[in-house]
């Protein structure tokens, strides 16, 4: 059969293990120290006060359709061609040096690799959803692994004024990475209920600052607010703490610049809300990989990623959240591709570094196409459209 090739087979064999842990896996949940602690106590007393939090869950400012459990089980069985590179990702090796001076421009962004990104901004610098580790996943010995290498070591990092963490899934929420993070005493900036996961690994609470949506903090001269998202969120293979936690995503306000990150979300109205109270940008970094119709209400997919930039009135739109980890079935290279032909017909400037390669917004970026060709899936072949909504995308 087709999905019983090598590659394939790995994945169907995840697949296989992973049912076979949902089901009798609740007691190792709940011992993994990689899942970390829900809110209780006096926690619950914050959530409770946010009016995204309804019946002790998390909420969509619009519903977010759940992807259907079987069909989409069988698509991961069947697997897909070209989910992980064939020959070795070019990284842009970096050392600490490089940054030891600020950017003249103000503003400097430097992609590690899927959302772990360095922002350097009027001063300030800021690490977002940083993971270092080999695998996404509760798991040391099985789960999506890197394509490549991170670009520097975490030793080799200059003083990090503040880490932006959008969520709590695995590949933005990285427990081994957030411990070494963690001892140089480096501020954490989170949403609601995420810091009961990182008090668990003995993060100080006064590291620790929570943000429920549109809320901000200053830190060092820039004001980090937390911005809507159209996500869920949750650790445990068996899904105890689905949308325990808050998702959303950044908006970085300097003396002379603006950055929005969107983290991890689907289409929704909120983008032109954003723009109008907290832009506009001089960037934007934004999801664009990892889609698929079956979840099309989570993920933007690359078309409705550049109708979010234009409707935040997002600046430099600086893909992320791809050609780092498989998480899904399209190429690997896919969103590359599909984002370039639907910026070129938007008018829409973008600019796609290497993992380690920094991009200056007030320098006009080079463009280079590094990844290789290989067959991908236009729009046409496979849209991603999400739904609910009532508001005109183009």
């Amino acid at each position: 059969m087709k999905f019983l090739s090598l590659k394939k087979n790995k994945r169907w064999l995840l697949t296989v293990l992973v049912v076979v842990l949902g089901a009798g896996g609740a007691i190792m949940a709940t011992a993994c120290a990689t899942v970390g602690a829900s809110p209780s106590g006096d926690a619950m007393d914050v959530l409770k006060r946010s009016s995204n939090y309804k019946k002790d869950r998390f909420v969509n400012g619009i519903p977010a359709a759940e992807p259907p459990f079987f069909k989409t089980l069988v698509e991961w069985v069947k697997g897909a061609d070209h989910t992980v590179p064939d020959q070795p990702v070019p990284v842009v090796p970096r050392k600490k040096s490089d940054f030891e001076k600020l950017p003249a421009s103000g503003l400097r962004i430097t992609w590690v690799g899927h959302s772990t990104t360095l922002v350097e901004i009027d001063g300030t610098r800021l690490l977002l959803d940083p993971i270092w580790s080999e695998r996404s996943s509760p798991f040391s010995w099985m789960g999506p692994k890197r394509f490549h290498r991170p670009p520097f070591a975490m030793e080799d990092l200059p003083e990090i004024h503040g880490v932006l963490i959008s969520h709590d899934h695995y590949d933005h929420l990285d427990r081994s990475t957030v411990l070494h993070l963690g001892k140089k005493g480096i501020r954490f900036v989170v949403p609601l209920g995420v810091g009961s996961k990182l008090q668990r690994w003995n993060i100080p609470k006064a590291q620790i600052q929570e943000l429920d949506w549109w809320d901000g903090i200053t830190i060092n001269g820039v004001t980090i607010t937390a911005t809507p998202a159209r996500h869920f969120s949750g650790r445990s293979p068996v899904m105890a703490d689905r949308n325990k936690t808050l998702w959303a995503g950044f908006a970085m306000v300097g003396k002379n610049h603006r950055v929005y990150y969107t983290g991890d979300t689907g289409m929704f109205p909120g983008f032109k809300e954003i723009g109008e109270r907290l832009g506009p940008f001089d960037a934007t970094l934004i999801e664009v990989g990892a889609y698929n119709q079956l979840w099309a209400d989570l993920h933007l997919g690359p078309e409705q990623a550049v109708q979010a930039v234009k409707q935040a009135r997002g600046g430099l739109m600086v893909p992320v959240h791809w050609a780092t980890f498989d998480l899904a079935l399209h190429s690997w290279t896919e969103p590359a591709e599909r984002l370039l032909v639907a910026a070129a017909r938007n008018r829409v400037d973008v600019a796609i570094p290497k993992p380690g390669q920094s991009v200056v917004p007030a320098t006009p970026f080079t463009f280079e196409r590094w990844w290789p060709e290989i067959p991908w899936q236009s729009e046409q072949e496979h849209p991603v459209v999400a739904s609910g909504l009532a508001v005109e995308q183009n």
